[in-house]
């Protein structure tokens, strides 16, 4: 009987012969009824329903549309139980190009001839064998896996959940109504059915006949695990197919005599495979979020082709990337960092990662059989979080097996954790962690993607893990006590009733003493994780790294420029998400989605935390903070999800200075949600030469009507921005006083706009158009409507090669205005007659004053310093050899009056201006300026 029926499928079972006609012609109606098609559409409709992480990317991201299979590959059981080889990514690589199989083939015939019914397809979490599962049982309902007239799925997790005796047919019709009519001739016909169950590891399987009786009778009651048990032994419906999936711990919970072929999953080891993948995600329409026509299209093939440079350098990235859950993970990350143009209150990087966490483990617990019942997740947070962690306080990202040793191995103590331990080696361990790519370091580890250090390391933080022995054994017995102490504090009640004894209340008040002095003590663990964050967030020496959001896309996407060499000294690691993973984990939704993985933050917990965190984070946000750095706090301050306590630290802020932080659409919508918070005027908010686009201005619309001083210099706003710009000046609700456009394209049509916005404007007094390309149509438009405008007091329009006819008219304008009393003119193609007119123009005479010159006259000019301060900040986006001209100019001016003046003083500040112009000069001409 062991050689015939208990081959694992490998061999086939006879059949009953003599079925009677009527019970195939019975068949064939029933297999051409709709039965079977209204089942293909019910599972349709199941196995292709997106979760939520997948419906931000559109409607047109279906499994059909992106789907890459992984590779398979044909394996044994000996080859399972083996101690595991060196793990190397060569190693990794040359395992998973052996004996590949596709998976249209499980089911042919082994070496020896056999036909396979049996097949266990293992992987460890994050290979896909879910996904590979859903995409089999769409194809099959589509028409394209024509071998099987039935597929009939199976979760042993939901199997896990019944004990109660149910015969085969029952719990096919309980799960699947559709097949009502197919049910009676399962067993009696050979229709060519396939069960799926998947998830092997969440079911107790005993195959021992004392363990689980002989059934052959599909209408027979019978526990669900003996149902499975009896499908494998091919007792019961011996010519239906089974495929089943698992991770690689609960592979030997079936004898390798009931299993026809094992085979492996291994993820996408190839390369192309994960060019493919991503080529399919980032190009899909709708993956922009608007019609992906034109620049999007172009920066979606921009993404792709950066990608795949980064994959061929045999990356870090390209390594973690064998997981096609992590292919997911950056692709989703690239989504949010590229294609948000606004900020759904719920969608933080943090959520990323959590929700990230929740498809591939799902509250699934690390070991079925053991009696504690720890969740995968809680695990990992203890064991893989304190590495993390330990690695980011030594500012460390590589592990040798004596690192992960001291993390994992330390306080095993029972044959239950040595055995966790084993379970979570076998199936989660590379999921985290991956040998690394840097020569030299094959035999050390680093984590899969280095932002997961970081988010694993705060969790491991907020979870409370990060206690000593003391706190630890002082947090068990805090809890005995208490438990006992309301047992004692009831009997104490009854007898105090009976005898008045008056050493009754002190020694029920003693029993208190303990469980309340140790919450005082949690208490200062919520202060320490509170001060904890702070100082990540605030670390001096980071303060001029790149902000956070371009760390993360630099990972990804790789640094454009020469490779490293080997031998060179790499830089010192950063951990700057450290501390904005830990704001983002105490948010509401974050909390919620790890309750469901067993990672429970109690809300007394994160109100108390940030209670702390007032007193430690807002206090440092008020020193001055480096742009970069700012950004990094208004991403904080964004993950957290805080409203009150984000409104709270933006009032502190007064002054934001943005300069050269590169603004993406992502960035502009953080900026303008933070700030959204609350409603109180900027005093300035500087934003030059951060990329702004029109797009950008439309998204920060909002913050710029509260700013009263607004820089927006080198910035590359053209006509269509002057639009944006110009509604912003005419809205009833702008404060901006101050206007900074200095080197932007503005052009002609720019100032009709921006003409229209002064002639109905009432907050602005000043206003900067230096070198902004208004030639002498632009400046003529603006002096047009500069009569209509009141409250304008300096107006600068230098460097925008004005003639003297479009020089001399704005100024007469200037005269006849009612406020406007400083015309900045210098580096204009004036002649020597205008500008000697417009020098001798008096403020207390003429109501203005134009500066032309570094010289008034026979003396030096008061704005002799502002005008070259302007000159330098400049210079690197202006004409250099027309600036030299033009300095050259200005010195025989100054050389010039200097001997027309016999005042010594007067020469002495003559020498000393011409001496900054000659320096200038001097760096110019060596290109040192």
């Amino acid at each position: 009987r062991g050689c015939v029926h208990y081959q694992g499928g490998s061999q086939e079972h006879s059949v009953q012969a003599s079925s009677s006609r009527h019970g195939l012609s019975q068949l064939r109606n029933v297999a051409s009824s709709g039965a079977i098609k209204k089942h293909q559409k019910s599972l349709s409709a199941w196995f292709s329903h997106q979760p939520n992480e997948e419906r931000q990317f559109g409607p047109s991201f279906s499994l059909d549309a992106v789907h890459v299979d992984p590779v398979i590959r044909e394996s044994s059981l000996e080859e399972i139980l083996k101690p595991s080889p060196d793990l190397t990514i060569q190693n990794q690589l040359q395992q998973s190009c052996r004996q590949i199989i596709s998976l249209q083939n499980l089911f042919d015939v082994d070496a020896c001839g056999r036909q396979v019914k049996n097949v266990v397809l293992y992987g460890t979490v994050g290979t896909g064998k879910s996904t590979l599962i859903k995409k089999m049982v769409v194809d099959w309902c589509h028409g394209r896996l024509p071998h099987f007239e039935l597929v009939i799925p199976f979760s042993c997790e939901d199997l896990s959940y019944s004990h109660a005796p149910i015969s085969l047919r029952r719990l096919i019709t309980k799960k699947y109504q559709h097949l009502r009519d197919v049910v009676p001739v399962l067993g009696t016909a050979s229709l060519k059915v396939l069960f799926i169950l998947s998830g092997l590891e969440r079911l107790n399987l005993d195959f021992r006949l004392a363990g689980t009786e002989l059934c052959c009778d599909p209408s027979e009651p019978v526990p669900p695990s003996a149902i499975v048990v009896n499908l494998l032994r091919k007792y019961l419906l011996p010519e239906a197919s089974i495929i089943i999936t698992t991770r690689p711990s609960a592979v030997h919970r079936i004898p390798g005599k009931y299993v026809g072929r094992y085979a492996e999953i291994c993820g996408f080891s190839d390369t192309n495979l994960q060019k493919l993948y991503f080529q399919m995600r980032l190009s899909q329409p709708g993956c922009s979020g608007e019609d992906s026509a034109g620049s999007w299209s172009g920066e979606q093939e921009n993404l792709v082709e950066m990608l795949s440079r980064n994959l061929e350098r045999h990356n870090q990235i390209a390594a973690a990337c064998f997981l096609p859950s992590y292919c997911w993970l950056v692709c989703t990350t690239l989504h949010f960092l590229y294609f948000t143009r606004t900020v759904p209150p719920s969608q933080t990087l943090t959520g990323i990662y959590t929700s990230f966490l929740r498809l591939n483990f799902s509250g699934e617990v690390l070991d079925s059989t053991d009696p504690t019942n720890i969740s995968m997740m809680k695990y990992v947070a203890k064991t893989v979080g304190k590495l993390a962690y330990e690695g980011v306080m030594s500012r460390k990202t590589c592990f040798s097996e004596d690192d992960l040793q001291q993390c994992f191995e330390v306080e095993m103590k029972t044959e239950s954790e040595l055995n966790l331990l084993e379970v979570f080696r076998s199936d989660v361990f590379r999921f985290f962690l991956t040998p690394c790519v840097q020569p030299g370091k094959e035999h050390a580890f680093v984590f899969t993607i280095p932002a997961m250090q970081e988010y694993l390391a705060a969790l491991y933080v907020v979870l409370g893990e990060k206690k000593t022995l003391a706190q630890r054994v002082g947090k068990e017995l805090s809890e005995v006590i208490g438990k006992a102490s309301e047992d004692v504090t009831v009997v104490l009640n009854i007898i105090s009733k009976v005898l008045p004894l008056r050493f009754l209340p002190v020694l029920f008040n003693l029993l208190k003493i303990f469980p309340r002095y140790f919450a005082r003590l949690s208490g200062k663990d919520r202060d320490a994780i509170a001060n904890t964050m702070a100082e990540e967030l605030f670390k001096e020496e980071d303060y001029y790294n790149d902000d956070v959001l371009d760390q993360i896309n630099s990972s990804i996407l790789g640094v454009e420029g020469p490779m490293r060499h080997p031998d060179e000294v790499p830089d010192d690691e950063v951990f700057e998400l450290f501390p904005i993973f830990m704001g983002g984990i105490l948010s509401r939704r974050n909390r919620a989605i790890l309750e469901q993985l067993g990672c429970s933050i109690k809300n007394l917990a994160a109100f108390e935390i940030a209670k702390a965190m007032k007193k430690t984070v807002i206090r440092n946000s008020r020193k001055g903070l480096p742009p970069t750095e700012l950004m990094d706090y208004f991403f904080f301050l964004h993950e957290f999800q805080n409203e009150r306590f984000t409104a709270e630290a933006i009032r502190s802020l007064r002054t934001v200075n943005l300069s050269s932080v590169k603004m993406t659409p992502l960035k502009c919508s953080i900026l303008a949600s933070v700030m959204g918070t609350t409603c109180h005027e900027v005093e300035e908010l500087n934003l030059t030469s951060c990329n702004l686009d029109t797009s950008s201005l439309r998204i920060l619309f909002p913050v710029l009507l509260r700013c009263k001083a607004l820089h927006l210099q080198l910035n590359s706003l053209g006509a269509d921005a002057c639009k944006e710009i110009r509604d912003l000046l005419l809205h009833d609700k702008c404060v901006v006083s101050k206007l900074r456009l200095a080197n932007n394209p503005v052009g002609e049509q720019g100032a009709q706009y921006l003409a229209e916005a002064l002639a109905g404007n009432r907050s602005l007094t000043h206003l900067s158009l230096l070198h902004t390309t208004l030639g002498d149509q632009g400046v003529e438009i603006i002096a047009q409507h500069l009569a209509k405008n009141q409250h304008l007091q300096e107006l600068n329009l230098g460097y925008n090669s004005l003639t003297d006819t479009a020089a001399l008219h704005v100024v007469e304008v200037a005269k006849k205005h009612a406020t406007l009393d400083k015309v900045h003119l210098y580096f204009n193609d004036i002649s020597e007659d205008a500008k000697q007119a417009l020098d001798t123009l008096r403020m207390d005479r003429d109501g203005v004053r134009a500066l032309v010159f570094l010289t008034a006259g026979t003396d030096v000019s008061d704005y002799w310093s502002n005008i070259l301060n302007v000159v330098q900040r400049n210079l690197p986006f202006w004409d250099r050899e027309r600036v030299r001209q033009h300095l050259a100019l200005i010195l025989q001016d100054l050389e010039s009056s200097r001997r027309q003046t016999a005042n010594p003083w007067r020469k002495a500040k003559f020498l000393r201006v011409e001496s900054e112009v000659k320096k200038m000069l001097g760096k110019l001409q060596h290109g040192t300026l």
